[in-house]
């Protein structure tokens, strides 16, 4: 699969992930586009899965017939993302074209 981790996304998922295909938006040169441009250009540039950590991104944007899955981090806290990895690599795993998955990380 091609992944997509959206800013704020921590890079250090990529470890995780070594059977992907792994861009940040900023190796992509769209680290300044809108959620919205930012779906339209991934799903065109071909990517499967979007890693965001936009929890209000379902709310901004209408996700109906988006072919890119959507994977949501309720926070971004490395240190806190690392207790639930092995959620958050079953969730990018387990992604079906235009599904939305949330991971709850802990707030502490």
């Amino acid at each position: 699969m091609r992944i997509l981790f959206d800013q704020g996304a921590p890079v250090p998922i990529a470890a995780y992930l070594r059977e992907h295909s792994v861009r940040t938006a900023l190796e992509e040169g769209w680290d300044t586009l809108s959620n919205g441009d930012l779906l339209r250009v991934a799903e065109g540039a071909g990517f499967d899965v979007l890693l965001t950590a936009d929890t209000n991104l379902a709310y901004q944007q209408n996700l109906k017939g988006r072919r890119i899955a959507i994977v949501v981090l309720s926070g971004n806290r490395w240190r806190l993302v690392q207790r639930v990895i092995r959620k958050v690599v079953a969730a990018i795993n387990d992604a079906e074209p235009g599904s939305y998955t949330v991971v709850d990380v802990p707030m502490r």
